[in-house]
């Protein structure tokens, strides 16, 4: 094993060391640092991307505790998370945080830089139903995978079409098409083609035609011919 591959599996290990459960307050101490700087927390602490996406519905970056107090104080009740049951210090830290103020936490697997699959959207639909407004929906930077679920908000509880519901995948939220979270946006590309040859919802869409290997590779071919 070579000089780079030594140091850098020690720094994956000492990285790893701070991924622990918050499970006493030495380890919540642990578990904190890690979240701050290898997961960015320490940006997110001066930058929530928090905004109002329609009446009772919010979109955010990945809350720390300071967010989620001034969420319920809002009158939030439901905390949506994009990031998945990844069993990591982040999340377990924003697990122990909702249940200690009352917050009601639904967990949704979802995947920002290729087409996610199907059980995603479909988790994010029952997601939607289950949740006590107001709620509040976020993954880690609050720019991609909550843009795509706000947009989808909009168009099947709001009313709003697909044109209108993609200000919400904007470089207001730090999204930006260019890169490989354009895969969200040629999402939305593709049911509004659907559309246009006959009215179906976007969950019915999803149920019976949508296949995310299909779709990532129309996205692929799309972008090398840009």
């Amino acid at each position: 094993m070579g000089l780079f591959q030594r140091l850098k599996e020690k720094e994956r290990a000492f990285r790893h060391s701070f991924n622990v459960a918050p499970d006493t307050p030495a380890l919540r101490r642990r578990a904190e640092f890690y979240t701050s700087y290898f997961d960015h927390g320490i940006l997110r602490k001066l930058w929530s991307n928090f905004h109002q996406v329609a009446p009772g519905v919010y979109r955010s970056n990945h809350p720390d505790r300071r967010h989620l107090e001034k969420m319920k104080a809002l009158g939030i009740r439901t905390v949506i998370n994009l990031r998945g049951t990844n069993g990591g210090a982040p999340y377990l830290i924003e697990q122990q945080d909702c249940a200690a103020l009352g917050l009601r936490m639904i967990d949704v697997n979802m995947v920002a830089r290729m087409a996610p699959p199907r059980d995603f959207f479909l988790q994010l639909f029952d997601a939607f139903r289950a949740a006590e407004k107001p709620f509040v929906m976020h993954c880690k930077s609050g720019a991609d995978r909550s843009g795509l679920a706000a947009a989808l908000w909009l168009i099947t509880y709001e009313g709003e079409t697909v044109a209108q519901a993609r200000r919400m995948l904007s470089p207001r939220y730090i999204h930006f098409k260019w890169t490989k979270t354009g895969v969200l946006d040629h999402i939305l590309d593709c049911y509004e083609a659907r559309l246009a040859q006959g009215q179906i919802s976007f969950e019915d869409w999803i149920r019976s035609e949508y296949d995310h290997q299909d779709m990532q590779r129309s996205y692929l071919t799309r972008k090398a011919a840009a």
